[in-house]
């Protein structure tokens, strides 16, 4: 079965990412707080994420040198869409340790629904998948930002999303990406790393696999946004 033009179609893009874990109790009432600071900090509506991730990696007749590609269904659409994702090695160096964010590259393209049997006829196996659950806001603040909440989610059977249950119940994962470009992302840099001072009260994120521990803030923190009730434009 041959896959659709979309799939052959690649756009090359540079990523700064910064992320961290959400795990202060009482989890829900954190996480309905900063669902009301990123509303008033964005003043644009969430988008609902349900998101189906398999990891594919190569066979041995794909070569020595091992690759992985990620499959994206968005299952929040009445009809789901499919991305395959290929997420490079993080930027190395001086400049790289000085920075608070992680900036490696990305490469993305739409595809259509029989891309999991395409991969499958070049040789790659499935190694994993998960569906994360959750929220997103999508908004301009001196680069184009996307924040994400979402939880992960296991399911017993293969493909089986509609029976996924929590793989860590109660802790959520806060991502922060921006696209950037090679000649502007010390701009995008800074301009994540501005936004997350704004969530400090509930939450310090990090580069991926640099914990910063619990946030003492948090409760109070979210406490008084929930009691003003949130919903304005900051």
């Amino acid at each position: 079965m041959s896959l659709s033009l979309h799939c052959l179609l690649f756009f090359f893009r540079k990523c700064s990412a910064i992320s961290s874990v959400l795990i202060d109790p009482p989890i829900l009432q954190h996480v309905e707080a900063l669902e009301v600071l990123l509303q008033g900090l964005s003043g644009v509506p969430k988008e609902r994420v349900r998101v189906h991730e398999l990891c594919l990696k190569s066979g041995p007749n794909l070569g020595v040198v091992p690759s992985e590609v990620r499959l994206l269904g968005d299952l929040a659409q009445a009809t789901p869409s499919w991305t395959i994702r290929h997420v490079g090695g993080a930027m190395r160096g001086a400049g790289a340790e000085q920075i608070s964010v992680l900036v490696r590259t990305v490469v993305e393209s739409k595809a259509s629904k029989n891309v999991l049997h395409y991969f499958y006829t070049l040789g790659y196996k499935l190694d994993h998948e998960i569906l994360k659950i959750g929220f997103a806001f999508r908004f301009h603040r001196g680069a184009q930002i996307t924040v994400t909440v979402t939880s992960a989610n296991k399911m017993p059977r293969l493909h089986a999303t509609d029976e996924a249950v929590p793989v860590t119940p109660g802790i959520q994962l806060v991502e922060i990406t921006a696209p950037a470009a090679a000649d502007n992302y010390n701009d995008v840099v800074s301009a994540v790393t501005a936004f997350c001072e704004f969530l400090a009260p509930l939450l310090h994120l990090s580069k991926p696999g640099h914990s910063t521990g619990i946030v003492t803030t948090a409760g109070a923190a979210a406490a008084s946004l929930m009691s003003s009730g949130g919903g304005k434009t900051l």
